[in-house]
């Protein structure tokens, strides 16, 4: 273990540990003065990067203005509340994604390494490199408890895509701590939540009178009553503040309906179906049938919270969906069809509509998370203030499977380094890789370059 972790507070307890924001009051005053965390000093830079599968509508998406006095477009309304916050860049591409003419996924596994994909049928992938977030790992997650986190909403797929002649491996990861090694992702929030503050061992039957039956909270009471006596009224205040976002956090997955058991139901055509579509049974439900995963998807971005407040760890990817998503968003008013269905629009109004409609979900969600994290104070700042949130898509329009001009979004200044609310646009093809060295830099990371990159953005830097 690692000094930076020796010294971190953690709470514990039989099968629970937490561990808490930076507490000024627990750290001997020796060491106060070199402690990164202290106020007027620098603070831990975050980065995660949201993917949403798919593409956006082309039309609504870009502001009209560019620089700071910029409208938000239509699907960028949720962003409102951080829009001074907010760097949206355009003229972006992808460029090894253009190189084949496969639609979806091998525009998604390069969205972080920007390298070449290889087209395999098996498991023996090559995304050509390291994602951007698993280079930033190794450097800044280092003194972290996790050194980063990989999150989604669907399961890995596997097999190959019938259309493509592809495997669907490519579909379900964007992080990649090789060209051959993809990061496993966690999908359920009960069990990312037990990763992060349980003594978690996969597979194991608990006993009935284990302490994961019960809440976190009460696990490590004794160690909350310790700690109480030490800190001053503000680190008292500011733990209570974290502790009541853990106990909210399992209240609703608590809350949380568990999907109905739908085997009985399903007809031996339906069962081909799913298994074509590489989804299974007990997935139906959610996936197929338009149950709402909004909540779901909000328990997520909240462990991610709490991982960046705490400390746990500094780098996260979150997928909103697999590549070629076909989840039913009939969830949401006015909409009746399928993602992947929608986004292959024809110009029909009717889909477009509903094609906008979801492409504004996925927005709400990146928004919560940015507020999220804009409403947590870190000294005289913000947790969002000392992010870089990316958001992505490796397609700008699912109808054409454009990787031309991408929607990229990044959400906080990374502590101070990115010039945020403004638009910009940047020279038409400009590699998206220069982004991703841009980032590096921000973070202090030297590189001489990332994936195809031809440089990095100095206008962006302060």
């Amino acid at each position: 273990m690692t000094k930076s972790i020796s010294r971190r507070n953690l709470l514990r307890g039989l099968g629970a540990s937490i561990a808490l924001p930076f507490m000024e009051s627990l750290v001997p005053k020796q060491l106060l003065a070199n402690t990164p965390t202290r106020l007027g000093s620098k603070r831990p830079q975050r980065f995660a990067a949201v993917y949403m599968p798919n593409g956006v509508h082309p039309d609504r998406w870009t502001p009209t203005q560019f620089g700071s006095n910029f409208e938000l477009s239509p699907l960028l309304q949720p962003l409102k509340h951080v829009k001074d916050k907010l760097l949206v860049v355009g003229g972006l591409v992808n460029k090894n994604s253009v190189r084949t003419v496969e639609g979806h996924f091998t525009k998604t596994a390069n969205i972080l390494t920007s390298m070449p994909v290889a087209r395999t049928v098996d498991s023996n992938v090559d995304s050509g490199g390291i994602s951007v977030d698993q280079l930033m790992a190794n450097h800044i997650g280092k003194t972290s408890l996790f050194p980063s986190l990989q999150y989604g909403l669907d399961r890995m797929s596997s097999g190959v895509c019938k259309s493509t002649g592809i495997t669907r491996l490519y579909g379900s990861a964007i992080s990649w701590q090789s060209g051959t090694k993809p990061c496993s992702r966690e999908i359920d929030p009960r069990m990312a939540f037990d990763r992060m503050f349980r003594s978690y061992v996969p597979g194991k039957i608990q006993p009935a009178a284990d302490p994961y039956r019960q809440s976190v909270l009460d696990v490590v009471k004794n160690d909350v009553q310790r700690l109480n006596k030490q800190m001053g009224i503000e680190d008292k205040n500011k733990m209570g503040e974290y502790l009541d976002a853990v106990r909210s956090i399992e209240k609703r997955l608590d809350n949380l309906d568990s999907l109905k058991d739908f085997e009985a139901q399903i007809t031996p055509d339906m069962r081909d179906e799913l298994k074509c579509m590489d989804i299974r049974i007990d997935e139906w439900a959610e996936y197929a049938e338009g149950v709402d995963v909004t909540e779901k998807a909000r328990l997520m971005i909240d462990i991610m919270v709490l991982a960046f407040w705490s400390d746990a760890s500094r780098v996260a990817t979150f997928m909103l969906g697999n590549s070629a998503s076909n989840r039913n968003f009939s969830f949401l008013d006015g909409v009746h069809d399928t993602h992947h269905a929608v986004s292959h629009h024809k110009s029909d109004p009717r889909l477009m509509e509903q094609y906008a409609r979801i492409g504004f979900w996925h927005m709400e969600q990146y928004a919560y998370f940015l507020e999220r994290l804009n409403a947590i104070k870190e000294g005289d700042q913000t947790l969002l203030d000392n992010s870089m949130i990316l958001f992505c898509s490796g397609l700008r329009d699912g109808m054409r499977h454009s990787p031309y001009d991408l929607p990229i979004l990044i959400g906080g200044s990374g502590g101070g380094r990115i010039k945020t609310g403004q638009n910009i646009r940047m020279e038409d093809k400009t590699p998206l890789a220069n982004l991703h060295h841009t980032m590096l830099t921000a973070m202090d990371i030297e590189v001489n370059g990332f994936g195809d990159s031809n440089g990095y953005f100095s206008e962006l830097l302060v």
